[in-house]
């Protein structure tokens, strides 16, 4: 019979084996069919996914072409891997996800490159201390938006 002791090692030890198993990234790819903006995508099969965590101008906004364009840079046609958090669609029934175009984070880099803003939808937040820190860079180098 293991002490309490033992058994709080065990689990602690089987929980260092395995988280990093459960932050590795995505590793199944979806083609990139169209873009509708800076923050949302159509992938194959018709699915319409949201990004989490970031915000881009809508249609009749200032910037909106340049953020669209951005994405269509960094997406349209390529093949993505997607990332859940917590919630897995939005109130509009698109997937909510984190994109991977091979090694570049789309959320952030989109927030980077200053054509959307870092912006928290909890309980989606994973990823929000470092969005934030990529607006702050856009900020600071005046990039996008931000000149």
């Amino acid at each position: 019979m293991m002490s309490s002791r033992s058994t709080s090692t065990v689990l602690f030890l089987l929980l260092l084996l395995f988280v990093p198993l459960a932050c590795k990234p995505p590793t199944g790819t979806v083609t990139v069919v169209q873009v509708i903006d800076g923050d949302t995508i159509v992938i194959e099969g018709g699915t319409h996914v949201r990004y989490i965590g970031i915000d881009s101008p809508e249609r009749d906004e200032p910037y909106y072409a340049e953020a669209m364009q951005m994405n269509e840079d960094l997406v349209e046609g390529k093949e993505v891997r997607l990332e859940s958090d917590v919630t897995d669609k939005d109130e509009y029934g698109r997937l909510l996800r984190y994109v991977y175009a091979g090694d570049t984070f789309v959320n952030a880099e989109m927030v980077r490159q200053g054509w959307a803003w870092s912006t928290a939808f909890p309980p989606d937040i994973k990823y929000q201390g470092y969005l934030e820190a990529m607006e702050n860079e856009a900020k600071q180098l005046k990039r996008g938006f931000w000149q």
